[in-house]
């Protein structure tokens, strides 16, 4: 892909994550994210697609890709934390995203 046509299927991902086709976000994210690694708006609105569509294993990976390249994203902590919660049974994992979110600025409400 080349970046125009990166960024075109960016706006058209956005579209669809604003519409709450969160499936089909996910779908045009996964090449962009692939073909650009370190575009990190793009990966994390991969792990928000994948969240809302309930591909919590496929989030939480994301999420911690974020988190690797910028591990003071508060938002990426907060929603790892969520997404730990909904996957069950690691509410001491969740916990601990879920203070340093808070810690970072990121309301928990």
């Amino acid at each position: 892909m080349n970046d125009h046509t990166l960024a075109e299927e960016y706006a058209r991902a956005q579209l669809f994550f604003e519409s709450k086709a969160y499936s089909d976000a996910a779908q045009i994210l996964a090449p962009i994210v692939e073909a650009e690694p370190a575009h990190g708006a793009a990966r994390l609105l991969l792990a928000r697609s994948y969240y809302h569509s309930a591909q919590l294993g496929r989030a939480e990976a994301e999420l911690e890709r974020v988190l690797e390249r910028d591990p003071v994203d508060g938002y990426a902590r907060l929603l790892l934390g969520r997404t730990l919660e909904r996957r069950g049974g690691r509410a001491a994992e969740a916990a601990t995203q879920l203070r340093m979110a808070e810690s970072l600025g990121q309301s928990l409400s």
